[in-house]
């Protein structure tokens, strides 16, 4: 089976499909509407082979279908029907879901996605469980993302974020019984040190993750 990944973010729409080897990045941000990006993956794919589809949705997702639009992107994505509009069977998973999903070696993993915002999931037994913990209050009455995601990173500076990093990890290792975390995102690249029981992870892995959701079912 042949599968198209497709890695939606805040700042790029990251495509990779079975055999292909470098992820294409197209262009993402805050008036990106659902037609908009299948219009663009339709284009930048026509000479690539696939028969299903994948997608890693910067948001909750339900009974394979996203149940809020982002925060960091156009409107439309709850209703719009992504199996008709790409004339294929398509899975749809949080991106961060789809990320730890890729990401996973046993045991009980957490997955921290720090990027444009914080991304965050767990992974027990090979079956992963999507987190919606990056706007609860966390510090000050702000939340976990003002102070983990680019935000956090450009207010606070890096050795301040870089602690947030370090101490969240620990607070939700502990809160969830977690073994370990993996720290991914565009953001992760850029600590110096990794907090204990944490481990850098690989953005490509979100295309692992694509892959596996559907050899897993």
């Amino acid at each position: 089976m042949k599968i198209l990944v497709i890695d939606v973010g805040g700042t790029h729409v990251k495509l990779l499909a079975s055999g292909r080897r470098t992820p294409l990045k197209l262009p993402s941000g805050p008036d990106l509407t659902p037609r908009q990006m299948v219009a663009s993956v339709l284009e930048a794919t026509a000479a690539w082979s696939y028969e299903v589809i994948s997608i890693g949705y910067p948001g909750p997702v339900e009974d394979n279908k996203p149940i809020a639009d982002p925060i960091n992107l156009g409107k439309g994505w709850v209703k719009f029907d992504f199996r008709k509009a790409f004339k294929r069977p398509v899975r749809i998973m949080n991106d961060a879901a789809m990320q730890a999903l890729g990401s996973y070696e046993g045991g009980r993993m957490l997955f921290m996605g720090l990027g444009t915002g914080l991304g965050t999931a767990l992974v027990r037994d090979g079956v992963v469980i999507p987190l919606e913990i990056a706007h609860l209050p966390y510090h000050k009455g702000n939340s976990y993302e003002h102070y983990l995601g680019n935000a956090g990173m450009k207010s606070e500076g890096y050795r301040k974020w870089a602690k947030h990093v370090e101490t969240v990890s620990a607070l939700l290792l502990a809160a969830l019984t977690s073994d370990y975390v993996v720290l991914g995102g565009g953001n992760a690249r850029l600590l110096k040190a990794l907090p204990p029981n944490a481990r850098l992870g690989n953005n490509l892995n979100a295309f692992v993750g694509g892959y596996r959701l559907w050899k897993k079912r």
